[in-house]
């Protein structure tokens, strides 16, 4: 972990100052006129949790050289953000499996962000990690179809390149093992390594954060997280393309790539609560169905039961189909109160509101407030201090979590820690080659057996 850590004395204190500035909302208790605000004992789970350091843009140093490896829409966003959270950034390697796409970031990249990128650095298929890494680089956006991140953070890694990788890191046991042991190599290297869950970066979060390791809402008892929407994005297949190809670019559909949604996109959530409570799943039972999805392999829901190491329960649930109530939240319930991310706000047990994040002490105080270019000024300040830094390892345990849920919902079975992340369950194909493929493997999963 970072150096950046809160001690024991800062626990105590209901005005932590270790990364957050005071002026983003009010750390002082909501109390009525001459009543003595109550007395809170830290989390000991919590106790040295990283803090990040939230400035507007990261500190100016040496020159840096980034690549990029997928250059779909995250990949294209996700440098855009790095282009905005630091100057002294120069883009000099893109890779793709496709060079539509490729062409596509390398244009906007020349035309709104005056970064020009020879042609000669610009590289097409599924090796094309491996030459951007080699090319010179010192740091990396990974943002490829999941699947490929832990074969691309490890090339990274070996090769001494900072990287950023975008969640989920992991779709499959294998892969997660390939995280947690890289994560270790990254941290062993003085690698800075930041990971696409931007909700550790996002200051109204950050702030709960701190005021839950502080003891405000007592000790965690349980707790729900959402991601309820309409569905999305889809790629009908278009004449030409082969298996492999349609595959790829309608990736968020199936779960070998994805794994998923609920590791694709609802790992978000999973990962806030196991962030705020210091805690993993031990065990996981679930139901899910596919209703409405057009395309692909997955499931358009899930409801789990995680059962967390000291006992207490977690509630998930997520969905992706049109015509639905819609929630994308997550409520944490404690011995003496709650929060919940929809109002950023803690609540006592008879329900007064004794904490709310001030958003427009945020405006005032600071310039930038999206979390997708925050994580990047944090991953550029550990690059140019020299200091390692490892969000690898807390988002594998998330996406390990989110691949439990999935299973417990395929199988019916309940599904254990121990048994998921000792599995062999691999999801990536033997071959890669844009051809095609035994589309048979690629079955919507049905729970249980027939009457």
């Amino acid at each position: 972990m970072s150096s950046n850590k809160m001690s024991r004395k800062d626990f105590l204190s209901l005005s932590a100052v270790a990364g957050v500035s005071t002026l983003v909302g009010s750390s002082a208790l909501m109390t009525s006129c001459g009543e003595k605000a109550p007395e809170y004992t830290p989390l000991k789970q919590l106790e040295g949790a990283y803090i990040p350091v939230l400035n507007d843009k990261a500190d100016d140093g040496k020159e840096l050289k980034a690549g990029v490896i997928g250059c779909g829409g995250r990949g294209s966003g996700a440098i855009v953000d790095l282009l905005n959270a630091a100057n002294g950034i120069k883009v000099v390697a893109l890779g793709d499996t496709f060079a539509d796409r490729l062409q596509n970031l390398k244009k906007n990249l020349a035309e709104k962000h005056n970064q020009v990128v020879a042609d000669d650095k610009c590289f097409v298929g599924f090796d094309a990690y491996k030459q951007v890494i080699d090319s010179g680089v010192d740091m990396v956006v990974i943002a490829t179809p999941p699947v490929f991140r832990p074969v691309h953070f490890q090339y990274a890694t070996e090769k001494g390149v900072h990287s950023f990788l975008e969640k989920p890191i992991a779709v499959d046991p294998k892969g997660y093992r390939m995280i947690m042991a890289t994560a270790k190599q990254a941290q062993a290297k003085g690698l800075s390594v930041v990971t696409g869950t931007q909700r550790h970066h996002q200051r109204p979060y950050v702030e709960a954060f701190q005021k839950i390791q502080q003891g405000l809402i007592g000790e965690i008892t349980g707790g729900n997280v959402y991601w309820n929407q309409g569905m999305l994005w889809y790629k009908e297949r278009q004449a030409g393309w082969s298996d492999m190809e349609w595959m790829i670019r309608d990736w968020v559909n199936w779960k070998w790539l994805s794994g998923d949604h609920i590791v694709e996109q609802h790992v978000h959530n999973i990962d806030v609560f196991l962030w705020m409570s210091g805690l993993k799943p031990v065990k996981a039972t679930a139901v899910g169905a596919r209703h409405r999805r057009i395309t692909g392999d997955q499931y358009d829901q899930f409801s789990v039961d995680f059962e967390m190491e000291n006992g207490i329960h977690l509630h998930s649930m997520c969905r992706q189909i049109d015509g639905c109530s819609n929630n994308v939240s997550e409520y944490i319930q404690g011995t003496k109160g709650s929060w919940n991310s929809k109002d950023h706000e803690i609540k006592d047990l008879a329900g007064n509101v004794i904490w709310k994040f001030d958003a427009e002490a945020e405006k005032a105080a600071y310039k930038q407030t999206n979390p997708y270019v925050l994580e990047h000024v944090d991953w550029v300040n550990h690059i140019r201090k020299g200091t390692a830094h490892d969000e690898a390892t807390a988002c594998a345990i998330s996406c390990l979590a989110g691949v439990m849920g999935r299973e417990a919902a395929y199988t019916g079975a309940t599904v254990t820690w121990d048994e998921m992340s000792a599995s062999n369950l691999d999801y990536m194909p033997e071959k890669l080659e844009l051809g095609k493929m035994d589309m048979s493997d690629y079955v919507v999963k049905v729970t249980g057996k027939a009457k």
